[in-house]
């Protein structure tokens, strides 16, 4: 197929200064979005750190979470870049690619040149800032952040330059998926990819986010997704975390899913130091549903913090959550989630699963997941297990000649697996897999 190649987007250099001590300074952003971002900006220097009496960060490491060690990431060279583009694989055969570097684009290659016929719109979000006024205005971090992260959240505003703007306007369906790549590189550099996904009715799309880094350096990335599917769409979402050991990262997802619409979003967990997801769905039509889910591998002292919310605004919603961690040496997970069903969104199907497989006595699971229903004629169900590796099943593995390391990589590979299974399309599975045996080793 053919590639059509665009040139990145002139980029404004900014000064080298702390993020906690400069506000926003994007000439290249019309006024009305830099006014956002100027309230924005203030919003953040007015909130308050998290505090470990805060709810919402219970359990939580928030010694860690201090930002003031980083500043703005300036842009790669040209033998950087050069080596990034090649390193930016993914799927064999997908509708396009983006890749990014501190906010930078790099390039953008579109393989199908038949959707921007049927009047999709898939544009670098700075470019969509500039064109796209109106969709910014309505669908742009419009869901207020209720988790935990409100301070992050305006500093994302604030700051953000770069991302994926994906519009597929009503009945148009893309078959394969499109992928987005986000490097970070530098010492205390730090990032604030964005990924706007508006899929109109009966629309169908699969959108692929890579989050890595370029080398070992210790960076900071603040990343928010929104997610609209109007009546009827289907909407896959995939996020790879992958960045080095070094990185203190927060990714904030926001989905609303209108009348027999459907949502799947996977996280896949493997890298960072410190790392905080939150993720809030909103059933707002009949009929809708949404699939949650997350596979993370632990090791050494990393900590994943997971917080959820499954919203039901309207009756006969369906909702499914399913988490799996895997822990090892001295890591740690922490889950809080809750279901809430509100008045009047009768019939709603609910389910909340969190299941945590300990292959370290020094590894830590924290899990709180929770039910808030207000209305009738409901079906919720919520849990949380942790345990350790089958030792009968590590026998059996051993008695056919299976080394005992390879045999606890088996069976954690196959306790994650059951997650990615659930991924429509066997290349998308096939290249998580690909990423998850890379972790396990």
């Amino acid at each position: 197929m053919n590639a059509t190649i665009e040139a990145p987007i002139e980029t404004v250099s900014e000064e080298n200064d702390s993020l906690m001590t400069t506000g926003p300074d994007f000439a290249s952003h019309p006024e009305a979005f830099r006014a956002r971002q100027r309230a924005a900006w203030e919003k953040f220097v007015s909130l308050p750190m998290p505090a470990r009496t805060d709810e919402t960060w219970r359990f939580a490491d928030v010694k860690s979470l201090s930002i003031a060690p980083y500043t703005r990431a300036e842009v790669v060279d040209d033998g950087d870049r050069a080596a990034l583009l090649k390193k930016s694989i993914g799927i064999v055969e997908t509708s396009g690619r983006m890749v990014f570097a501190n906010d930078c684009l790099l390039a953008r290659d579109i393989y199908n040149d038949t959707l921007r016929a049927k009047g999709v719109l898939w544009l670098p979000m700075e470019q969509a800032i500039a064109e796209q006024a109106e969709l910014i205005e309505k669908h742009f971090m419009r869901e207020s952040g209720v988790l935990g992260s409100a301070k992050f959240a305006a500093l994302h505003e604030s700051q953000v330059k770069a991302g994926t703007f994906l519009y597929v306007p009503r009945g148009v369906e893309i078959a394969l998926p499109v992928e987005t790549f986000h490097w970070l590189s530098g010492e205390g550099a730090s990032v604030f990819p964005h990924t706007l996904i508006i899929a109109e009715e009966n629309a169908k799309v699969t959108l692929v986010d890579y989050f890595q880094s370029a080398g070992d350096d210790a960076g900071f990335a603040c990343g928010v997704n929104d997610i609209v599917v109007g009546n009827g769409a289907r909407v896959t979402y995939v996020a790879v975390q992958d960045w080095n050991r070094k990185t203190l990262a927060f990714h904030l997802n926001n989905t609303t899913v209108a009348r027999d619409a459907s949502a799947l979003a996977l996280r896949l967990n493997l890298g960072g130091s410190r790392v905080r997801d939150e993720a809030v769905s909103r059933l707002r039509g009949p009929g809708g549903r949404s699939d949650m889910l997350s596979v993370s591998a632990a090791e050494d002292d990393q900590i994943f913090d997971q917080r959820t919310l499954q919203i039901h605004e309207a009756p006969n919603t369906s909702s499914d959550l399913l988490y799996k961690n895997s822990l090892n040496d001295k890591a740690r997970t922490i889950f809080t989630g809750l279901i809430r069903v509100d008045e009047g969104a009768h019939k709603t199907d609910a389910y909340q699963k969190v299941r945590n497989l300990l292959l370290s006595d020094e590894a830590e699971a924290n899990s709180a997941p929770g039910l808030e229903i207000e209305a009738d004629d409901v079906r919720c169900t919520h849990g949380a297990t942790s345990g350790q590796v089958d030792m009968e099943e590590i026998f059996y593995l051993q008695s056919r000649g299976i080394p005992l390391r390879l045999a606890h990589q088996l069976v954690t590979f196959g306790f994650l697996n059951e997650v990615i299974e659930r991924l429509p399309g066997e290349p998308l599975q096939q290249k998580l897999r690909e990423l998850l045996h890379g972790k396990l080793g």
